[in-house]
């Protein structure tokens, strides 16, 4: 009997229903409907399943079997060619998933993601693969990346946000580089910016980079002496801060295992420096009486020195902004805001990070200070290779000098030029 459409659709009785040449309709006692090829392979007689029925129907049941029996006319198994076909492509599909440019980056962030100090830096390694360049390029073998494809990612934001396409398109490349070196990538990287500068325009002609705004030095006395009047904890790692010309991860860490105070000291451990080294600071003696004014909190070596709400943990990273925002005050003079008291040159207020620029500046304006004690102070790698090869001291007795000549600015303005021990100003 050879089954027709119609005959199939009326099949619910439990059996096996012949169709032609081995091509069988099995129903199965549950009601569910299949097809199967039965064939025989020398002394061996074999069932092959084709499908389940009405998602295969008759006609593709009937050229599945025929394309079967092609097989064994070439001396083929159908069932263990139809297995190998099947390793084939599932083995094709984990090598693509494995080369795409998503499991790479992936893959490269697990490794290099414990090197990154800043957690916001790690954060926007992820976020800005996710959002921009995961859902054109994430699927594509990183051996097949073209100039292209990375300019796909990145036209859409480039004249928009140019600084976060730049630094898309910095990571993009150190993706492809790290591909090339598993051996996944043979061509040239194009997601270099030697490969992109003639196709986009240059970011900082987009977007010029704005310094962070710093109080003018002379200002600084008349600022330390209303700072100090804060007694919040907040107020007192700013101090510390400014007097110790370091950044505010720096000190928002600080723990109380990391201070030397029989010989003034206080020395970051490398993995908290930007620099990846660690920085010792000469401590004069305003920042040492900080540390006196904070000593009741400590309870144990790795105490914060200035700890937030909790004992545990440090002040937050927003402390010095909203200290900053009370400072600059809010009063109401004939219906409009007060104009921030504190402000740069340009008349934009103040950040605690640009309290570093206002040391730098007066260091080199108002100071004779060597310039290589002056980068050192602010833990600033020396940009000249040669020299950073003889520059093996931290020049630790040098900066100390420089730092107490710092605070003593901080506390009252010298009317003449600071000049360091044995020099004329």
């Amino acid at each position: 009997m050879v089954l027709s459409a119609a005959k199939v659709r009326s099949l619910t009785a439990p059996g096996r229903y012949t169709d032609e040449k081995g091509l069988h309709l099995w129903v199965r006692p549950d009601g569910r409907r299949s097809w199967v090829l039965r064939y025989r392979l020398g002394t061996k007689q074999k069932d092959m399943g084709l499908g389940g029925y009405p998602e295969v129907s008759l006609a593709a049941a009937r050229q599945a079997a025929e394309a079967a029996r092609e097989r064994l006319r070439a001396g083929e198994d159908p069932i263990s060619a139809r297995k190998a076909e099947r390793t084939a492509l599932v083995q094709r599909t984990e090598n693509a998933e494995q080369r795409s440019f998503q499991t790479l980056a992936e893959r490269y962030i697990a490794k290099h993601e414990p090197t990154w100090k800043n957690p916001k830096h790690r954060q926007q390694w992820r976020n800005t693969l996710a959002t921009y360049a995961y859902p054109r390029i994430g699927g594509r073998d990183v051996g097949l990346i073209t100039r292209a494809d990375v300019l796909a990612v990145l036209e859409p934001i480039w004249n928009r946000a140019p600084e976060t396409a730049s630094r898309l398109r910095g990571r993009i490349e150190t993706v492809l580089d790290y591909a090339a070196a598993r051996g996944l990538r043979e061509a040239g990287n194009p997601a270099r910016w030697r490969d992109l500068q003639h196709e986009l325009p240059a970011p900082r002609k987009l977007q010029p980079v704005e310094n962070q705004p710093a109080l003018p030095w002379s200002k600084l006395p008349a600022f330390m002496a209303e700072l100090r009047a804060r007694p919040a904890t907040a107020g007192r790692a700013l101090e510390f801060l400014i007097l110790t010309a370091t950044r505010t991860s720096e000190v928002m860490g600080a723990t109380w295992r990391e201070i030397d105070e029989e010989h003034a000291t206080w020395t970051i451990p490398a993995k908290r420096m930007k620099a990846g080294r660690p920085h010792r600071v000469p401590l004069s003696d305003a920042a040492l009486a900080i540390l006196r004014q904070m000593a009741p909190l400590r309870r144990s070596p790795d105490d914060h020195v200035f700890p937030g709400p909790r004992a545990k943990s440090p002040l937050s990273s927003m402390a010095f902004l909203m200290l900053l925002r009370r400072m600059q005050g809010k009063a109401i003079e004939k219906g409009k805001p007060q104009a921030p008291v504190w402000v740069d040159q340009d008349g934009r207020p103040i950040t605690a990070h640009g309290f570093r620029a206002t040391f730098r500046t007066w260091a080199g304006d108002a100071t004779e200070f060597p310039r290589e004690v002056i980068e050192a102070a602010m833990a600033h790698t020396l940009k000249d290779k040669a020299e950073a090869a003889y520059a093996r001291g931290d020049l630790l007795a040098k900066r100390k000098a420089l730092m107490d000549a710092w605070a003593k600015h901080a506390e009252s303005q010298p009317a003449e030029v600071v000049a360091p021990s044995g020099a004329s100003a």
